[in-house]
């Protein structure tokens, strides 16, 4: 009777050890591989802002005596914004015009002097005339001849003379009509209108404030801004190991922080060919992340939208239709033993449980032609084993990789938990503990 106990005992034992090891395994969450449709979408954050917007100075130096504008007014092309103290200049363009006035007088008096100069002249040249004549019949001295032609030298020098003056009088009214004009021009410059339809989106100045015009070394007092949001840009930072994959053109939705409930659509219109400097305006250091600006035309025009509001914006740089699709969660990467031909080795089938050799042969000395080599694949869930498979990848979406090879259609792949996915080895014993449904977009 004790041996027969014994011997119960001991296939009880048995049996439990083998049922024990029937369902001893890893426990992972498995995915069933299905076709979809992926979006490989680049996201950035920046700035809206305007794509036409003019900041207006100063053209003359003076104070501000009348300002007709506030921040967030909209305006029209030439509205009147702003005036600066016109008295000076206004000064000028009458000094200007009353000498003007004055050689315009001198010329008409100049004028009659012409006409007087021509008849004394006429009257010089009838003289001479009469004392040759004279001469000649020998009834008059050479006294009174040459007396009468040095008269007549003498009028026609005074006439030459009298018509350069009033040339000399005309070039003058030429230059004083040319700076009139220059006066009038600056004392137009006081006055300051709207080149654009648009909204004034920065007011630096009041009323009483003097503003200086830009010199070479010093930037002149910016006015105001004024942006035309009719239509307008997001300035986004993009990182240099997405703009590879960017091109004009690309589709983008736009979110603003300021209003949350809603998104528009764009169009990439630029991509920076520098990387973005720092504020000190020196390129950034290997330690500072790399960006490149990409402007992204908005296609609608935006009511509520101001210039420097916070933005995302996610530029789709590929698409593809009904493709395998693979979890992201699900992509590992191992060190495995290839052949010649690149083909995974295998030991023979291990039975060790939860934390088999990593690599299978990888332990084992190398065979002739064999090489170590870290592959990027997935777990696939076959008789009850982790069987790694090397997977080529395409396009990422926010969720899923497109599958190239490796898998097909109905593979069912480890998704979770992230440490056992981790630590699986090839062949290592799995038990499935649920399926993720996922529904197919």
């Amino acid at each position: 009777m004790i041996g027969a106990g014994v011997a119960v005992l001991l296939g009880g034992i048995a049996y439990a050890n083998i049922a024990f090891k029937r369902t001893e395994g890893v426990t992972v969450n498995t995915e069933a591989i299905q076709k979809r449709n992926l979006e490989a979408i680049v996201s950035a954050s920046g700035k809206i802002q305007p794509k036409r917007f003019v900041n207006i100075s100063a053209d003359t130096v003076g104070r501000i005596t009348e300002l007709r504008v506030n921040e967030g007014d909209r305006v029209k092309t030439g509205q009147f914004l702003i005036e600066i103290d016109p008295r000076n200049l206004r000064s000028a363009v009458t000094r200007t015009e009353a000498s003007l006035q004055a050689a315009r007088s001198q010329v008409s008096q100049l004028t009659a002097s012409i006409e007087s100069a021509r008849a004394s002249l006429k009257l010089a040249q009838d003289n001479f005339t009469r004392q040759q004549q004279l001469w000649k019949g020998g009834l008059t001295t050479r006294e009174q001849l040459e007396r009468a032609e040095n008269e007549l030298k003498v009028r026609q020098a005074d006439l030459r003379a009298q018509e350069q003056q009033i040339e000399t009088q005309r070039l003058r009214i030429q230059q004083e009509q040319a700076t009139l004009e220059t006066d009038r021009y600056n004392l137009s410059k006081v006055r300051i209108e709207s080149p654009i339809n648009g909204i004034v989106t920065r007011r630096n100045i009041e009323i009483g404030e003097m503003v200086m015009i830009g010199t070479m070394n010093n930037a002149g007092t910016v006015l105001l801004t004024i942006a035309d949001m009719s239509v307008i840009e997001a300035e986004v930072e993009v990182d240099e190991t997405d703009i590879p994959t960017l091109q004009l053109g690309q589709k983008a939705k736009i979110t603003i922080d300021a209003i949350p409930e809603k998104s528009f659509t764009g169009r990439v219109t630029e991509i920076g060919n520098s990387p973005i400097q720092s504020g000190t305006g020196q390129a950034t250091s290997s330690a500072q992340a790399t960006n490149f600006k990409v402007v992204v035309q908005l296609d609608t025009e935006i009511g509520d939208v101001r210039p420097g509001f916070t933005c995302t914006a996610e530029i789709t740089t590929a698409t593809r239709a009904d493709v395998i699709a693979l979890p992201i969660q699900a992509t590992t990467v191992r060190e495995m033993v290839v052949n010649e031909k690149g083909e995974i080795v295998r030991e023979p089938s291990t039975t060790e449980g939860r934390r088999p050799r990593p690599g299978g042969v990888q332990a084992q000395e190398l065979k002739p032609g064999q090489t170590r080599k870290e592959l990027e694949g997935v777990f696939v869930v076959r008789d009850g084993k982790a069987l790694f498979v090397p997977v080529t990848t395409g396009i990422a979406g926010e969720k899923f990789f497109e599958a190239l090879s490796g898998v097909k259609e109905g593979d069912s792949v480890i998704v979770g938990p992230f440490s056992s996915v981790r630590e699986l080895g090839d062949g290592a014993l799995v038990k499935v503990e649920q399926a993720a449904a996922t529904r197919r977009p």
